[in-house]
């Protein structure tokens, strides 16, 4: 089963600074039908003035990943590290007994455009780490490539729960059969453009819980960027945050 979540159906957060559109309930978007998928806890697409961004705010028991879209973003964190996230690198900071960071626009001109994904970790109180790697366009062109894994196969980011995140760019006749594991549950979500999968079209913003499926279809892209969550077959009520 595909349940399709449109994207006008998420909810709006509009800062004047930030533009923000949350797939799942967060901050002053609360909806009890859409708290978290599995281990899934957060998507937020984000979209930051020139200038502007997170000032030093602190987290914990997070599994925290930033995706950038367009241009650029600058992080910084209480563990030392520094770093500007620029389209095909993907981060994963690990927040366990507690972290400060801030995230800012590295443009003085133009939009960031990036989302950023919670997954709720398989263990609290563990030692904060960072992570990241730049994955090459070629490699997510035409198919789903692993970006973050348990395990850190295939040169993906490791985290801390038993998740798999993919991400692919198809355009045109690229087409890919993703075999999933039916006692697996999935979300699909597209970044850019559009994309059928199993015979129904996604548009930019779209996302879909999947459940009781073996496998997904991903085909008639027009320059679509997609993000596939392989999750555990969980149905929890997160609380609110």
């Amino acid at each position: 089963m595909i349940e399709r979540r449109l994207s006008e159906q998420r909810g709006l957060g509009n800062h004047g600074w930030l533009h923000s559109r949350h797939t799942f309930s967060f901050a002053n978007y609360w909806d009890p039908k859409q708290t978290g998928f599995s281990d899934l806890l957060v998507i937020n697409d984000d979209q930051v003035a020139p200038g502007r961004g997170f000032g030093s705010h602190a987290h914990s028991n997070m599994e925290i990943i930033s995706y950038v879209l367009e241009r650029a973003l600058a992080h910084k964190d209480s563990m030392g590290t520094g770093s500007v996230i620029v389209p095909g690198d993907v981060q994963l900071m690990s927040a366990g007994s507690g972290v400060t960071h801030s995230e800012f626009n590295h443009s003085a001109q133009e939009d960031v455009h990036f989302l950023q994904i919670w997954v709720v970790p398989e263990e609290n109180g563990t030692e904060p780490g960072y992570q990241q790697v730049s994955v090459a366009e070629a490699e997510k062109r035409g198919r789903l490539r692993l970006i973050v894994s348990p395990d850190g196969q295939q040169n993906s980011l490791r985290i801390r729960q038993d998740v798999k995140i993919y991400a692919g760019l198809f355009n045109g006749d690229e087409q890919q059969t993703f075999a999933l594991d039916d006692s697996r549950y999935a979300y699909i979500h597209v970044a850019r453009g559009s994309i059928t999968v199993n015979g129904t079209l996604f548009k930019a913003g779209d996302g879909a819980r999947v459940r009781d499926e073996d496998t997904l279809i991903f085909s008639g892209g027009n320059d679509a960027e997609v993000l596939l969550f392989d999750l555990r077959p969980l149905e929890v009520n997160h609380p609110t945050r």
